[in-house]
């Protein structure tokens, strides 16, 4: 736990990711070129235009993430023309699928070209099927080795497309053209068997706030129109879009060769042959929207530059600062896709310095890692840096510090594999986690093979400043027991298990230490966090099991034990349940065990909670079990001239604004944030703090 109160808040500022700057071919800041993380720390960028010349580029540049290098690659084979609002998406782990996009004669493309990463080798293949409008600014993604098409512009007076489609990539066939929702500049993903779009701007021009998604296991192919599970878009969209559904296909002059992609030659456009007017069917499968309206975590949808991904079975969107939106107004939230809830993970100033532009954002297949590329506003000061044109600056985002599990742990992890309630199983558990909780704690007379014992402390042990003692070091107390010792009841365990699963178990055994002779341990920790670490380990699960794991404060002391044995999964697991599960009546406790982990963020988060809910969380059973020197540092946590306000006053400043509390400027700065004590001041504007808001 840090030092004191004042330091927590000053690391607020200091523990912001780094920012480094890239070296080599600088690419200036182009628009609407493809920004890919290709793995092997490299990421590629594809064509994209200037904003001050208008010349578009069709060049390939990568940037080692090791080295910090830009470099210009040298491409062979069938080099596709300048483009830009095209998708790069990257295929099979060494390839990059290029769609779509716009040509320096503002012509709409439509063709296929394939990137092969080793051998930095275009290609064409040979399509089939009813080729698609071209397009720009549309959403691409992969699954199950189709790439699908979602919105876009089009047409000469920028037509926003309701089509989706997909290329089949083993037979290099597209599908139908299907209706869905008129949309472009947004993010498409696929998460629970659904394909999910959010973002970007809508038929009136102005930024959506809808979620849209599509069940794909009604019909997995999406080749035949289903009626059953099907959903009709809203007949409200129908009076709003100013898109034309009636031609599934461009009606431009051809300038293909047939049974190709494109065939042209650079600097070309690539526009299709036929020409049908006929309206799209409506798509298979059930059709789902929400719109957010509004909410306490619920982003600024309508303002600031937004970069939106999906990582972890969670969408992210990042508003970063820009000429209209200060550091202290942007953030990192997320929406949980299996409870379509907002949550806040950072304020702005807890990420980003002053004086940079970001123009591009990119996750890492993982999910685990974020990087964001722009310019340093104040490089042309410096004696031979690059201009503020240039795309040099990099920020990399640690997101497994916000407690989320990674795409791959997300998948297979219970825990993050929640569906709707209407998919809802009985059990998280399955295969061989199911079978080895069968017998979990099950006596050696049951035959369940148990041959070990653990103890714990009593959950009616109350005294918390021994608690924190005592968890101070991993270290087996067997020895220094009493034989009439007052412990809980035995927990009847698997040696083989222990030993596979907890590192610091197998080190004690393999050692033949006391444990190793009397086939019984005791862990200074209460009951039920014993039992629930146990149940971890023969389920690797922590999901709320009735029995063994539906405390969220049971989660907490296992985040201790899993500093205190150094289990960075465990650690990660609990971090993510506790930011999703933090109320009033465990906020207390989760700040004490987040403060004893050196867990920074997530106790920075509980302390926000605790100062906004501050009337209610004294009153709770968790505050008052807190140590006497916890209590007093939860209650340090607050700013030196803060305040508190009472229910009438928050009523007062609904109605008149926070100028019928006499609140000055300096404790309206002092309201931006916890931890803003180590902001730069660079982040402040006078006027701009006259029109801020009590949160």
């Amino acid at each position: 736990m840090p030092s004191s109160p004042a330091a927590a808040r000053r690391s607020s500022a200091d523990d912001r990711p780094s920012i480094k700057k890239a070296q080599g071919h600088v690419p200036a800041c182009l628009v609407n070129a493809s920004v890919t993380y290709v793995g092997n720390d490299q990421i590629y960028a594809f064509g994209g235009f200037d904003q001050y010349t208008d010349e578009v580029y069709n060049h390939v540049l990568k940037l080692d993430l090791q080295t910090l290098r830009w470099e210009l690659v040298d491409n062979y084979g069938d080099i596709p023309g300048v483009r830009m609002g095209h998708t790069a998406t990257l295929y099979q782990g060494d390839k990059l699928i290029v769609f779509g996009g716009e040509n320096e004669h503002r012509e709409y493309l439509s063709d296929v070209v394939i990137f092969d990463i080793p051998t930095s080798t275009w290609s064409q293949p040979e399509i089939r099927g009813l080729i698609p409008r071209g397009r720009n600014r549309h959403a691409a993604v992969i699954y199950e080795d189709n790439l699908f098409i979602i919105g876009g512009v089009t047409g000469e007076h920028s037509v926003i497309l309701d089509s989706l489609t997909y290329l089949d990539l083993k037979t290099w066939t597209w599908s139908r053209t299907w209706n869905f929702t008129p949309r472009f500049d947004h993010t498409a993903w696929v998460w629970g068997g659904r394909l999910w779009i959010f973002g970007g701007l809508g038929p009136d021009m102005e930024r959506t706030t809808d979620i849209w998604w599509l069940d794909l296991k009604d019909s997995p192919s999406l080749g035949i129109a289903a009626s059953q599970g099907t959903v009709d878009l809203p007949a409200i969209l129908s009076n709003r879009m100013t898109h034309d559904p009636g031609s599934t296909s461009s009606s431009s002059p051809s300038q293909q060769l047939p049974g190709r992609s494109g065939s042209y030659a650079p600097n070309s456009g690539s526009v299709q042959v036929r020409n049908l007017n006929r309206r799209k069917p409506a798509t298979p499968g059930a059709v789902s929207s929400l719109r957010f309206q509004s909410g306490p975590h619920v982003p600024a949808l309508f303002s600031g530059t937004h970069f939106q991904a999906y990582a972890s079975g969670v969408l992210l969107d990042l508003i970063t600062p820009s000429e209209t939106v200060r550091t202290y107004e942007c953030n990192l939230s997320l929406l949980e896709l299996d409870t379509l809830r907002w949550q806040r993970l950072a304020d702005g100033h807890e990420i980003f310095k002053p004086g940079y532009r970001w123009h591009y954002c990119t996750v890492n297949a993982d999910g685990t890692r974020a990087w964001l590329l722009g310019c340093d506003l104040n490089a042309g000061a410096g004696q031979g840096a690059s201009d503020e044109n240039h795309m040099s600056e990099i920020l990399c985002i640690d997101l497994e510090r916000y407690g989320l599990l990674g795409n791959e742990m997300g998948a297979i992890s219970p825990d993050q594999r929640k569906t709707l309630a209407s998919e809802s199983e009985p059990s998280c558990l399955s295969g061989l986690g199911a079978d080895l909780s069968a017998v979990f704690d099950q006596a050696p007379e049951s035959g369940s093979g148990a041959d070990f014992i653990i103890t714990a402390n009593r959950d009616d042990d109350g005294d918390p400043d021994a608690m924190v003692d005592a968890s101070s070091s991993p270290q087996s107390e067997t020895t220094f027991l009493s034989p009439n010792a007052d412990t809980s009841p035995p927990i009847h365990v698997h040696r083989i298990i222990l030993q596979l699963r907890w590192p610091h178990f197998k080190r004690l055994y393999s050692s033949r230490m006391a444990e190793y002779h009397a086939n019984r341990m005791h862990i200074p920790e209460p009951y039920s966090v014993v039992r629930a670490f146990l149940y971890y380990l023969y389920t690797d699960s922590i999901s709320g099991h009735p029995e063994y794991c539906s405390d969220i404060i049971n989660v907490a002391g296992m985040l201790v034990m899993a500093n205190l044995y150094d289990m960075p999964k465990l650690r990660l697991l609990c971090v993510n349940r506790l930011s999703r599960e933090l109320d009033v009546e465990n906020a207390a406790i989760v700040w004490e065990r987040a403060g004893r982990t050196n867990e920074e963020w997530l106790m920075r988060r509980a302390a926000q909670f605790c100062l906004a809910h501050w009337g209610r969380i004294v009153r709770t059973d968790g505050f008052k079990s807190l140590s006497k020197q916890s209590l007093i540092e939860l209650c340090e946590v607050a700013d030196t001239e803060g305040r508190i306000i009472t229910g009438s006053e928050l009523e007062m400043v609904g109605v008149w604004g926070t100028d019928a509390l006499g609140l000055n400027r300096d404790l309206k700065r002092q309201q931006l944030a916890l931890g803003n004590a180590g902001m730069d001041e660079d982040d402040y504007d006078g006027e701009d703090l006259e029109g801020m808001e009590i949160s």
